[in-house]
């Protein structure tokens, strides 16, 4: 090729000489990602930067409405298209099962876009793992579905939310991401709404999965997975939450040394639809909480045995089977709570609840 030729060659290439057209094609479009702002920690204020537990509402202040919480990281905007909306402001041990029908009503209505690649979650920290849970039951996309939060106000010194939030845009906005099921990002690590647990009061590096690997990590805001859930979700969940304005109370019970079973009459008094116990080790209990428990079952409760130690399966067991009891296998207490609630949408057959929580 002569030297004419090959300028004209690059210049059409590099759109110089009024050729816009090739450049333009190789333009690549944002990916949209909506981010759902609830409340919490990183949406919270506080009197100055080191006021690290006290801040909110609880410290007078007023918290963070959406468009300042997105405003305040621009740094979102190089990975996707951003739209805001606030569903509700509200602490999340503040939330009701009514703010999580309607949260996960209009993360379905938003993901249903095909204007919509991703959704992320802002969520305090108190239950989120047990959000993330719910609405990795009732999600029905497989586009990313990521929740995050913070440990540290928004004023505190060294604030952890600016960078999740940043990791939790970029995760939803990740190809890589779809068909993971809902995942929490904090603190650079992704994590399974499965197997995730807040494991400390107030460290950033508090939500671990104690029972298994992470999905993976966020390194200079790409993820980097290293394994994928092996439990139904989302798209590929049995549940449907549509219409629902409510859902069947259950109740938790903690089990301790001595327990009467009071706690479990209580419960079925209050009209609780279903109870999880949390035992002692592999699920054991007092005689008195073990006849309380039969006693509900009798009274049609659906009753789940599991343990108050973080860690392990609970497999069913000759005792508890024989009484048509549920085994919790590997839920913890407040999953197997979320689990059951949805499973009574669907039966009361304790043969069908134990295939739920086995594939859950």
């Amino acid at each position: 090729m002569n030297t004419k030729k090959l300028l004209a060659t690059l210049l059409v290439a590099t759109g110089a000489c009024g050729f816009v057209a090739p450049l333009a094609a190789q333009v690549v479009a944002k990916p949209n990602v909506a981010v759902l702002a609830t409340g919490g920690t990183i949406a919270s204020r506080g009197a100055n930067s080191l006021a690290l537990t006290d801040y909110g509402k609880g410290a007078g202040l007023a918290p963070v409405g959406i468009q300042a919480l997105v405003a305040a990281v621009p740094e979102i905007e190089k990975f996707a298209t951003i739209s805001g909306e606030q569903v509700f402001n509200v602490g999340s041990s503040k939330l009701s099962i009514e703010n999580w029908l309607a949260l996960a009503q209009r993360t379905n209505e938003i993901l249903a876009s095909k204007d919509v690649d991703g959704v992320v979650i802002t969520h305090g920290t108190d239950t989120l793992e047990e959000t993330a849970y719910f609405l990795n039951l009732v999600v029905k996309s497989s586009k990313p579905v990521v929740l995050v939060g913070s440990m540290r106000p928004s004023t505190g010194l060294s604030a952890d939310g600016p960078l999740n939030l940043v990791n939790a845009v970029a995760l939803a906005a990740s190809p890589a991401a779809r068909d993971k099921g809902v995942m929490v990002s904090m603190n650079d690590v992704i994590s399974s709404a499965f197997g995730v647990m807040k494991t400390n009061t107030t460290n950033v590096a508090t939500f671990r999965s104690p029972d298994g690997a992470e999905l993976g990590y966020m390194q200079n805001a790409v993820p980097v997975f290293i394994s994928a859930p092996a439990k139904k979700h989302t798209a590929h969940s049995e549940f449907d939450i549509g219409g629902l304005k409510s859902l069947p109370r259950v109740d938790v019970n903690f089990t301790t040394l001595g327990s009467d079973g009071l706690l479990v009459d209580a419960a079925v008094a209050a009209g609780a639809k279903g109870i999880v116990n949390a035992g002692l080790g592999h699920a054991n209990m007092p005689v008195a909480t073990m006849n309380s428990l039969v006693a509900a079952k009798a009274k049609g409760l659906a009753i789940v045995v599991g343990s108050r130690v973080p860690t392990g399966i609970v497999t069913p067991t000759g005792q508890f089977t024989q009484a048509g009891f549920v085994s919790a296998m590997m839920h913890s207490a407040q999953k197997s709570r979320i689990l059951l609630m949805l499973a009574l949408t669907k039966t009361s057959d304790p043969q069908q609840i134990q295939r739920i929580f086995n594939e859950y």
